[in-house]
This record gives C-alpha cells, sequence and structure tokens, in this order.
C-alpha cells in the first residue's frame, strides 16, 4: 500500500472517530409521544448547553403540528408517524411548546437546567 493511501485511510478513520465521539458526548437524545391530543411526557428536563435530538412520536390518527416559539421549531408530524427535531444547547429556563391543531390538549415544556 502507498504512503499517500495509508495516510488517507488514517485520516479518514480520525474524522470518523471524531464525529462519532463529539456526537455521543454533545447530544441527548429523547423521546416524546402525542396521544389523545397529549403530549407525553409533558415536561422534559435536559442540562443547560447540551444539545438534544427530540424524536416526537405521534400514536394519534390525526397530524399534530408541534410548535414553539422560544425554540423557533415548527414541524408538523402526520398521524402514526415520527419526526426528529434537532434542538440547539440552551440556556437555563423553561421552553413552552404546544400541539397547535390541538393546543387546549397539546401542551408541553423543556425545562432546562
Amino acid at each position: 500500500m502507498k504512503l499517500k493511501t495509508v495516510r488517507v485511510m488514517v485520516a479518514a478513520v480520525a474524522l470518523f472517530a471524531m464525529n462519532s465521539f463529539s456526537s455521543a458526548e454533545g447530544e441527548l437524545k429523547l423521546q416524546l409521544t402525542i396521544k389523545d391530543h397529549k403530549f407525553e411526557p409533558a415536561e422534559l428536563k435536559i442540562p443547560a448547553n447540551k444539545a438534544v435530538i427530540l424524536t416526537v412520536k405521534n400514536l394519534d390518527a390525526t397530524p399534530e403540528e408541534f410548535e414553539s416559539k422560544s425554540l423557533k421549531i415548527e414541524k408538523v408530524i402526520a398521524g402514526g408517524s415520527e419526526a426528529t427535531l434537532n434542538i440547539r444547547p440552551l440556556g437555563i429556563g423553561t421552553y413552552k411548546f404546544v400541539g397547535e391543531f390541538n393546543e387546549k390538549t397539546a401542551q408541553g415544556q423543556i425545562v432546562v437546567e
């Protein structure tokens, strides 16, 4: 094997390892469900300054829109499907969200500590 090929392979492995490490260390994975037009759990607690990958599963037959003005997220999730939302690192505080199609019942919040 040529030296140039070996260097490229080592660089590729190093880059892969760095990306895997930063993803595992830098992001928290959480799950939220929508059932009977309600979020479960209605409150999520996360540490400050930590990126979050939030999977929202809609167990209802009808679509719902996950909306949060404070998080700057709007995402329609079809009935019986799921969506992945990337939440940036947040400062300490409470960030409310609603299911826009059923705002009276679909309410929740993320508490950052």
